[in-house]
């Protein structure tokens, strides 16, 4: 019956700390999988983030060029219309000094022959004015698009650079969890092969306690005239079994300890790689 109850005990004690494993394991899947969603949220609001500065920015540049166009063609409009009023003002000045010349002197052929000539003028004055702010408009125009297409080229390189890194990213923290999970289901397969080894020893140790014990109980009712020789014998064999089934579970409780000193040290292998990763990470963003 003592041997029994340390039995139970022992069964007992272990579907506890089967239990227990069972709870913590589940604790750190939990945290790693929470920890994991965080790493991913904070990456996808950065980027946003990026984004929506890179947005601005533009909107902000785009809005500067814009007035300053704006800018540009209200300075050439008014001095336009500057040289345009200077030029009505000098026509009208000129036009009434000819009239009192003619009022004077009533030379008309002088008259006309100096209306034609002052009509050429202007018209090549005209002309030659007309020309050169063709020519400043196709130059500014030239420059304009001159600094779009580098503005352009420039915006293109930067997104190609943004993407290139992101991908890289990704790609690291992919490969990290993908050996992180290997990592686990192989943990997971070791401990179940050694529960389940575990399981069919005690088994047998109890199917084969059973046996003998039935063994030792029918041949005892059988052998009445030799109960005290049976008894010492029988309890030497009971030491001995004991004695065997304890060393036994010692050594197995050693084997159970290095099984775990080696998960806990691949672990802590995994971990510092995960942080060597993630340091990598942070110092490329």
């Amino acid at each position: 019956r003592c041997f029994y109850d340390q039995k139970i005990l022992q069964k007992t004690f272990g579907v506890w700390k089967e239990r227990w494993t069972v709870s913590r394991e589940r604790k750190l899947c939990l945290g790693a999988a929470s920890h994991s969603r965080h790493l991913l949220q904070i990456t996808i609001f950065k980027s946003w983030r990026a984004y929506v500065c890179q947005q601005q920015g533009k909107r902000n540049k785009y809005c500067v060029a814009e007035s300053h166009a704006k800018r540009q063609k209200l300075l050439r409009t008014w001095q336009c219309w500057l040289v345009y009023v200077n030029v009505q003002r000098s026509k009208h000045g000129m036009q009434s000094v000819a009239l009192a010349f003619r009022e004077r002197s009533c030379l008309r052929i002088s008259w006309a022959v100096w209306r034609r000539r002052r009509y050429q003028n202007c018209t090549r004055r005209k002309m030659n004015t007309l020309a050169l702010q063709h020519w400043a408009q196709s130059l500014q125009f030239r420059a304009w698009l001159q600094w779009r297409e580098l503005y352009l080229h420039s915006q293109n390189d930067k997104q190609k650079e943004t993407r290139a890194v992101t991908h890289h990213q990704h790609w690291e923290l992919k490969r990290c969890m993908e050996a992180w999970l290997g990592c686990l289901n192989l943990c997971r397969a070791k401990k179940h092969q050694k529960e389940l080894a575990q399981e069919h020893h005690r088994n047998r140790i109890i199917r084969q306690c059973f046996s003998d014990w039935r063994l030792s109980w029918e041949h005892r009712r059988r052998m009445h005239s030799h109960q005290k020789d049976i008894d010492n014998l029988a309890e030497r064999i009971a030491l001995r079994r004991a004695f065997a089934h304890w060393k036994h579970y010692v050594v197995l409780c050693v084997e159970e300890a290095r099984w775990c000193e080696l998960a806990e040290n691949h672990y802590k292998c995994h971990l510092l790689l995960l942080q060597k990763f993630w340091n990598r990470w942070k110092s490329c963003l």
